[in-house]
């Protein structure tokens, strides 16, 4: 089947669907997005993406390009359409389509607005989570603002791909004093063995996962501490578990970071149980949103 995509107002065939050359999210990477994912056709933690967006467009003074109630039936159409039950979605909000300047059009433009969907192969996803992933780590040198979550990803592109070059399968960016940001798209957390987790605090080099935000809280309702405090590679190597969180992996396990064996070199309980009870309650969650706040979006 051919996949749908939403392309400014209308659903397109993906394999013919286009945006202007002069959409300033081509140009300049001048443009948002936000992923979700989906279980049993419902987009998860969709009330909490919809404001991370808010906020995106808003700290780069990008127009709101609908309703908040209108974006979600297009989001639920794209997922209809693409008969969409285990999968990701995903939505791109570009300035629009202006003449290539360095300064904002001084004519406001229209935002430019596209959303895809794929279905994931999520028993193989559990399947690798099950086993654990080898990291390796890299220099983080991504602009000051990734709170901001804008396709300006070549700084991610190039550090994953020098992983997957030395063999491994995902990265940890380490700042200039040598603290540990982030993944390559996800947010990195470590456990000592005294049920305490580190991760970092949310500053303008780290982007604020919604994944993040219910890890956080399940971790706090299962009993542990959680600490958001920078750490080092150091501290890393020496953790008795390391894993990843965001919305295209959920929680997933780091067994070998830099050659370190990390705990006893397998998929720690913390990260098992906590991905699990992720899924849980993604899943009965997933579709529910908000309508309450700015409406605007």
């Amino acid at each position: 089947m051919s996949r749908i995509a939403y392309v400014n107002g209308a659903y397109v065939r993906q394999n013919h669907a286009s945006v202007s050359i002069e959409d300033r999210g081509y140009q300049f990477a001048d443009a948002v997005y936000e992923v979700w994912a989906v279980f049993d056709g419902r987009a998860a933690d969709l009330t909490a993406h919809l404001d991370r967006l808010e906020r995106s467009l808003r700290e780069l003074h990008i127009a709101q390009p609908m309703g908040r109630a209108s974006l979600v039936v297009i989001l639920e159409e794209v997922i209809r359409r693409n008969r969409i039950r285990e999968g990701m979605i995903y939505l791109q909000v570009s300035r629009g389509v202006a003449p290539r300047d360095h300064f904002f059009p001084a004519t406001p433009v229209k935002p430019s607005v596209v959303i895809t969907a794929k279905p994931v192969d999520r028993d193989a996803a559990r399947r690798k989570a099950a086993k654990g992933i080898k990291a390796i780590s890299q220099p983080d040198i991504r602009w000051g603002r990734c709170d901001i979550k804008t396709v300006g990803l070549l700084p991610n592109v190039l550090a994953k791909q020098t992983a997957r070059e030395a063999g491994a399968d995902d990265v940890i960016l380490v700042d200039s004093n040598g603290y540990v940001t982030e993944g390559g798209s996800a947010n990195v957390y470590l456990v000592s063995g005294d049920k305490t987790i580190k991760t970092a605090p949310l500053t303008a080099n780290i982007l604020p996962g919604v994944t993040r935000i219910s890890l956080i809280s399940l971790l706090k309702s299962q009993g542990y501490t959680v600490i958001e405090e920078a750490f080092t590679l150091k501290d890393a190597y020496a953790a008795s578990e390391l894993f990843l969180s965001a919305a295209s992996t959920f929680v997933m396990p780091i067994v070998d970071l830099d050659g370190h064996v990390i705990g006893d070199g397998m998929p720690g309980d913390v990260a098992t149980t906590l991905r699990e009870a992720y899924i849980q309650e993604a899943t009965h969650s997933a579709g529910v949103w908000s309508a309450s706040g700015n409406n605007n979006l």
